[in-house]
């Protein structure tokens, strides 16, 4: 008979979770569960319950399992659980996915083209499965069970962390086995329980009642019928695991030890049972009865792992598959092994502690000879070792004693994991391939697993590793590794350094290179080298570091063009024609051009997409054109480059704040910030809350712009190349807006100053354009350092163009050139055609010069300024250009309907507009002069406005008033 309970016992509770978890999915309330414990407590028996509960409702079950024995290879237990959609998807349309869908070729080849699958980071991924399961679930909500996690690879770890942060809004549900053990899948789930990500069950030992009731089950009895002594023995002998207790139970059963009489079950004999070898002379005792055949056939299968497909068994024993069939089909029997449902021709066996069971039984020199026998096998029948094959032969030969073998075939898994974007698995495996082959083989060849090994300790972040590394170079060398190669291997040092933002000792491990290949070396070596060195240089604090970054790249793109190397030449030209765009737009444009040939040529999709971006943000940035940005977007998009995409919908984003599309940005900008941190794309991050900031600066309201730049800082955007221009493009605006130009003048010197700490490839924080501006109007700027300055290929961008020919005509108007400054202001007006603050805004300071140094229309330009600033609910502004009106005698506009500006608590009191316009300046501690200055009234309005504030609120003096005033916060305030 079936020893096994028909039904779960002691999981009350955990049964409740599991139906709420289901309900909710099928609600699109997605969630996690997280089902821990000790081998043989019931996890699986759970998630067995869960997928049949999951089933009868109608959902769609995709299961998938860790490996328990053997290799880890990367995504296993993700691709199995998704391939089963292959098998029959309902009419699935992956197209829905858009570019995500590439993505998934890295879990099932018929998802994504070869040559897409490696471009994508593991959370591209991550977000790729989420949307197959929103897809999937549109009309059959979906239950993810992932089995035996406790082993799993890092890449699998960081989507499964992915998926439980963001399945709220799913039609799924995802169900996690792991053991107890610590470690990092232990990591994980606990984390994601204490941020109630998770549902986290602790799977405890049964007690002795519920001992009681699952003997009772398992024998068709009730629990009175079941003799004591056996329940006693079993719940102490098995410490209340429900694993044990079956097995146990079994062999007493099938000895002939409890059997079933007149009376019931009855103990014959003496009750004897040995734990904790127990579970394993059972197994023993089960595998000895399906004969020398069947065991081996086991035997084989235990070096496999807990799964194990029937091509390799028959080749490894020789059987034909009637007989093979005949021995497995015992085993099921035996309730040792299943049919490992719904894969074809692969079985399982019950438990992972039967595998185990059967390793501890074999002798060593057993195990090794069948291990190698194995892996001959699978080499026959797989010689190309694709997808996990490779690892299994690998962990097959270490077993087999096969050292030089297995670290060869570890080296060869890590370098196909760190080709398809599995930092973490390739280090784990050139890490131990390094270690397996220390001293036992050729130095080329242990040369070839660092050279591998180092680029992945680099991606997964573990720098500190990877420079220890150094130690090994030098007893490679010491062991007769050639000049050639140990140069090769410094260069990866390089670029190791270069990743990590350690320039100098970048540079050093640059200059070692270059002793070791002499001057005779190959445009190979060289072409590698010198990229590397221009961007280690570029970020050096020496002189000329931008001339030298540039001859180095240069150098390194015609020596890759020689060789060829198209991917170090695409890198290079984009970086020459970054290098350019300061000093020449027609040369940077050129240089993209280049880089995005030599990827169409050579078939680089990736490249060629970053090289277009960079060709359409240079039209941007010369012309203001974003058409050609939003069509290299779409193409983004198709070949799947996610990050490209994203990159691209930044620059948008900042674009429509340049262009006044204040809503359109609000509706783009939190997308692409939420977006991206969940992608951990910071660098994109910084960019969307610059450009947050930016919105906020640009409409006056200074509490939102601190906020994002608050939350900008806070991601990490101190020494960002983004950060001058929250200062020059955000704040220094914002103060303009509230006609504080001192404190603009600071905001922009910040910038500057941080440009010079960190170089800026954006150019549009105020340097070239703005400061010109501000510095002319103070007289701070004369012609030759105007001339200076816009030597710039930067001045003539359209954005810092604007604000150049408004400080050109300033400086003219000054000097009496009447009819060149005015034709400076026109040039002026059409650059800032597209952007009207800039436009508005130059134009009201443009005013002012033009008023005391009488030239120009300053009356057209301050009506259509004081007309924008009004409309556009920027009081001070608009205030300013009214008493430059009144200065010059012209007609000012009554714009007493602007009460909406006034705060409602203000309102309620009385307070006028132009009440609340000094109010707010007296947050900032203002004296009546400085007001005036600003409103463009007199001192004696201002402190008649100020006694009128301080009736109406009934603040005893103006220091009170002031605190109050600062108290309300900015204009905006509804």
């Amino acid at each position: 008979m079936h020893t096994r309970a028909p039904v779960v016992v002691g999981r009350d509770e955990e049964l409740r979770v599991l139906d709420r978890v289901l309900v909710d999915a099928g609600a699109h309330r997605g969630r996690a569960v997280f089902l821990v414990g000790e081998p043989g407590i019931g996890k699986t028996r759970l998630a067995r319950y869960a997928a049949g509960a999951a089933f009868d409702r109608g959902m769609r079950v995709l299961r998938g399992r860790g490996s328990t024995i053997g290799p880890i290879v990367p995504f296993r237990p993700l691709a199995e659980a998704l391939m089963s959609l292959l098998r029959g998807t309902d009419g699935l349309d992956l197209r829905e996915l858009g570019p995500y869908q590439s993505a998934l070729g890295r879990l099932a080849p018929e998802w994504g083209a070869e040559a897409q699958r490696s471009d994508h980071s593991v959370l591209v991924l991550a977000e790729a499965v989420l949307r197959l399961l929103a897809v999937v679930g549109r009309t059959r909500p979906c239950l993810v069970v992932l089995e035996d996690l406790h082993d799993a690879d890092a890449e699998t770890l960081a989507v499964v962390d992915y998926l439980v942060d963001n399945l709220d809004q799913a039609p799924a549900a995802l169900l996690v086995t792991t053991r107890a053990d610590s470690g990092p899948t232990l990591d994980v789930v606990r984390s994601a329980a204490q941020r109630q990500a998770g549902v986290l069950l602790e799977l405890h030992r049964l007690d002795e009642r519920q001992v009681r009731r699952m003997v009772g089950l398992c024998l068709e009895a009730e629990d009175d019928e079941v003799p004591a002594e056996v329940v006693q023995r079993l719940w102490a002998d098995s410490a209340g695991n429900p694993f044990v207790v079956e097995e146990m139970l079994h062999g007493l059963v099938s000895g002939g030890l409890l059997v079933r009489g007149p009376t019931g079950w009855q103990v014959l004999g003496e009750l004897r049972i040995d734990v904790p070898s127990a579970l394993v002379r059972l197994i023993a005792h089960r595998t000895d009865r399906l004969g020398p055949q069947g065991r081996e056939v086991l035997s084989v299968a235990a070096v496999l792992g807990h799964r194990f497909p029937l091509p390799v068994l028959r080749r490894v024993t020789g059987m034909d598959d009637r007989a093979l069939l005949s021995h497995l089909h015992a085993g099921v029997a035996a309730q040792l092994v299943t049919p490992d449902e719904p894969v074809p021709d692969w079985y399982a066996f019950r438990h992972p502690l039967t595998a185990e069971a059967l390793l501890a039984q074999m002798p060593p020199p057993y195990r090794a000879e069948l291990a190698r026998r194995t892996a001959d096998a699978v080499q026959q029948l797989h010689p190309d070792l694709r997808g996990e094959w490779c690892a299994l032969v690998a962990s097959l030969r270490l077993d087999a004693g096969q050292t030089a073998e297995a670290g060869a075939l570890l080296a060869e898994a890590g370098r196909r994991a760190l080709a398809d974007g599995a930092a973490g698995s390739a280090v784990r495996l050139l890490d131990h391939a390094h270690r397996l082959l220390a001293s036992e083989v050729d130095v080329a060849i242990r040369a070839d697993v660092l050279d591998s090994l180092l680029p992945a300790l680099a991606e997964a972040g573990q720098f500190d590793r990877a420079f220890a590394l150094v130690d090994a170079v030098a007893e490679l060398s010491a062991a007769g590794l050639g000049r050639v190669r140990r140069a090769e291997l410094h260069t990866k040092l390089a670029q190791v350094a270069n990743t990590a933002g350690q320039w100098t000792d970048g540079i050093a491990h640059v200059e070692t290179a270059r002793a070791l290949l002499g001057v005779d070396a190959g445009d190979e070596h060289t072409a590698r080298l010198d990229a590397v060195a221009a961007f280690l240089t570029l970020n050096l604090e020496v002189p000329d570091r931008i001339g030298s970054a540039e001859f180095l790249a240069r150098r390194a793109a015609d020596a890759a063009k020689r060789v060829p190397l198209p991917e170090v030449g695409c890198e290079t030209w984009q970086l020459l024609g970054v290098l350019a765009r300061d000093r020449d737009l027609e040369e940077a444009a050129e240089c993209f051009s280049r880089a995005r040939a030599l990827a169409e040529e050579h078939g680089l999709p990736i490249q060629r997409a970053y090289a277009v971006i960079r060709q359409a943000g240079l039209d941007w940035l010369a012309e203001g054109n974003a058409a050609e940005l939003a069509e290299a977007r779409e193409e983004a998009l198709l070949i799947g480059a996610i990050s490209v995409a994203y990159n691209v919908d930044s620059i948008l984003g900042l674009d429509a704040v340049l262009r006044g599309q204040y809503a359109a940005a609000a509706e783009r900008l939190p997308r692409i910030i939420a977006d991206t941190r969940r992608l951990r794309l910071r660098n994109l991050t910084l960019y969307g809350l610059m450009a947050q900031a930016t919105a906020a600066a640009h409409q006056g309201r200074r509490a939102e712009m601190d906020a994002a730049i608050e939350a900008f800082d806070e991601v990490g955007g101190v020494g960002s190349q983004e950060r001058p221009l929250c200062f020059g493009l955000a704040r220094a605006f914002c103060a303009l807006l509230e006609e504080d130009r001192v404190t603009a003048g600071h905001d922009l010197a910040r910038a500057i100053a941080y440009e010079a700490e960190a170089p800026t490839v954006y150019h549009l924080s105020g340097r070239h354009g703005l400061r010109l501006l501000l510095d002319a109007l103070s007289g701070a700027l004369d012609l030759d350092g105007y001339r200076e300055v816009t030597r710039s290929a930067a001045a003539r961008m359209r954005w810092n163009r604007a604000f150049a020919q408004f400080a050109l005509a300033v400086l003219l108007g000054r000097l009496g050139r009447e009819a060149e400054a005015a034709q400076a202001v026109r040039a002026g007006r059409d650059a800032a055609a597209i952007h009207p603050l800039a436009r508005h805004l130059g134009l009201r300071l443009v005013a002012e010069a033009a008023v005391a140094d009488g030239w120009g229309e300053p009356v057209v330009w301050l009506r259509g300024a004081e007309e924008y600033f009004h409309q556009a609910g920027q009081p001070a502004v608009a205030s300013a250009c009214r008493g430059l009106l009144r200065q010059v005698g012209a007609s000012v506009p009554q714009r007493r309907t602007g009460s909406d500006q006034v705060p409602r608590e203000l309102r309620a009191l009385g307070v006028t507009v132009r009440e609340f316009e000094v109010f707010r300046l007296l947050a900032g501690r203002l004296g009546n002069k400085a007001i005036a200055t600003r409103l463009h009234i007199s001192p004696r309005t201002v402190e008649k406005h100020v006694a009128s504030l301080l009736t109406k609120t009934a603040r005893p003096d103006r220091e009170a008033l002031s605190a109050y005033a600062a108290s309300l916060g900015p204009a905006d305030r509804p």
